[in-house]
């Protein structure tokens, strides 16, 4: 992962055709709360079908703390809206088929010449898109596992919601 992708740095706020089709920007879908965004291989890649069941076993409680998951990918969106209904996932994919972002993000799996796809990251990101923490997923140790998102989110939400702390 490039530099410009570390903690402290602002993500770029890409624009890209979600799972129905739709154009959409990342700083559109966090809405000003917290952001789990994370970049996969394809819906075809084992690894990816692993991480992703834990994802949907912590959807019920991102949406119920004001949290928001998108996951992008180079594959079709017709294509990751089967993998997103096959999942149970309510959450938005976003579809990068053309690649404009891989080499731009620094994110392009180098050694998967055939699909050409992102290399799996995820990181996890303030409501202005400021990176909080970022996961090299290459290796399916380095992602991040739901207890490490939920200490995540709350450092964030921590630091974001005035009202953290009960008023007295």
């Amino acid at each position: 992962m490039g530099a410009d992708l570390a903690p402290g740095s602002r993500f770029p706020d890409l624009e890209l055709a979600d799972h129905a089709g739709i154009r959409r920007r990342i700083s559109e879908l966090a809405e000003g709360d917290p952001l789990v965004l994370n970049f996969f291989r394809g819906w075809w890649c084992p690894k990816e079908q692993a991480f992703f069941r834990g994802l949907v076993r912590l959807q019920d409680e991102a949406e119920v703390a004001y949290t928001r998951l998108v996951s992008v990918s180079v594959d079709p969106s017709p294509e990751q809206s089967a993998f997103r209904a096959g999942l149970g996932a309510r959450w938005t994919f976003l579809s990068d088929s053309d690649r404009t972002y891989v080499g731009e993000l620094g994110l392009r799996e180098t050694t998967d010449s055939l699909h050409r796809p992102y290399l799996p990251a995820t990181f996890t990101l303030y409501p202005d898109l400021t990176i909080h923490s970022a996961y090299n997923g290459y290796w399916f140790w380095g992602r991040p596992t739901n207890e490490e998102l939920r200490q995540d989110m709350r450092a964030i939400t921590r630091a974001i919601r005035q009202d953290w702390e009960v008023p007295t």
